[in-house]
């Protein structure tokens, strides 16, 4: 196996600031060049007293390197603040063009790699944190790990167009949420799933969701965001200052059915008739028994 190659401390700050949301990569440039301008205009002794001859050739190094990193650094952060800016877009151009595509066109003409991206940006749109793992190769390992308040989802994407999608991947993808604590399990397909497949991902906290509801879990996500995401795109599950939103207390309007926590679809009044709660009101999805989203009221 070959030597993966080693990438330089410029190219490290490059990736971090494009794997930010763009903001946070400008912001940080500003505070990058905050910084390094003070040591580079700091008064460095040119003579040394006995024993301390260490210390100021060290201090004029970290002069020398903060006059030029004071320019290198901030641009190399902006550089990378406006890959994340770009990235965003080409990720909202996806669902758009899948949105307004004939349906099943757009999803045959992607690359996997835009069809995760793709996924990425619908769960974005959504109200999640996304982070993108890149798994080894089209079909290789969890793909996005998604954050809601203090839950985690796990998302395995199958641009998958020949055959249907069979039980045995389910059953990996259960076997990784139980290890990593996963709340929650999507596998989402551009082709289809087998009977064994779905009957196994029910009852489990796994949806599976093929071409079809993938397209039209796309138009739902742009009808209901008409507004540009890349102004400030979805912060962390949990920033300072602000309280984490929790999973199903979303605030909606007076009258408006909520959509499901789990499909996305719009779920309609019922009353639990037996349990603790029965006599009460709560939320349940309009496609049970195939989904049962719950929310409380």
């Amino acid at each position: 196996m070959g030597r993966r190659k080693q990438s330089s401390v410029f190219e490290d700050l490059y990736g971090i600031a494009a794997a930010l949301p763009w903001w946070l990569g400008a912001t940080a440039a500003i505070l990058a060049y905050v910084v390094l301008h003070r040591y580079a205009v700091a008064e460095v002794p040119v003579n040394a007293a006995p024993g301390q001859m260490g210390q100021m050739v060290v201090s004029q190094m970290a002069k020398a390197l903060s006059t030029y990193g004071q320019y290198i650094v901030p641009l190399i952060l902006l550089a990378g603040a406006l890959a994340s800016w770009l990235g965003r877009r080409k990720r909202q151009d996806l669902v758009r063009d899948v949105a307004a595509a004939r349906p099943g066109d757009a999803l045959r003409q992607m690359t996997w790699q835009d069809f995760e991206r793709l996924v990425g940006e619908v769960f974005r749109m959504r109200g999640y944190a996304v982070a993108e793992t890149g798994g080894s190769g089209a079909d290789g390992g969890i793909d996005l790990r998604l954050r809601k308040g203090n839950e985690l989802a796990l998302v395995q994407c199958k641009q998958w167009r020949a055959y249907k999608v069979p039980v045995m991947v389910v059953r990996e993808l259960y076997g990784v949420m139980a290890a990593q604590g996963a709340a929650q399990g999507y596998v989402v397909t551009s082709g289809r799933f087998t009977a064994d497949a779905r009957a196994f991902a029910s009852g489990r906290n796994i949806e599976l969701i093929d071409g079809e509801a993938l397209i039209a879990l796309a138009k739902r996500v742009r009808a209901a965001t008409p507004v540009d995401l890349t102004a400030r795109p979805s912060a962390p599950a949990s920033t300072p200052g602000s309280a984490p939103q929790q999973p199903g207390r979303e605030a909606k309007p007076p009258g408006i059915a909520p959509e499901c926590p789990r499909c996305g679809a719009a779920m309609i009044q019922r009353i639990a008739k037996q349990g603790a709660n029965a006599g009460n009101s709560f939320w349940g999805c309009s496609t049970f028994p195939k989904c049962r989203g719950v929310r409380g009221l």
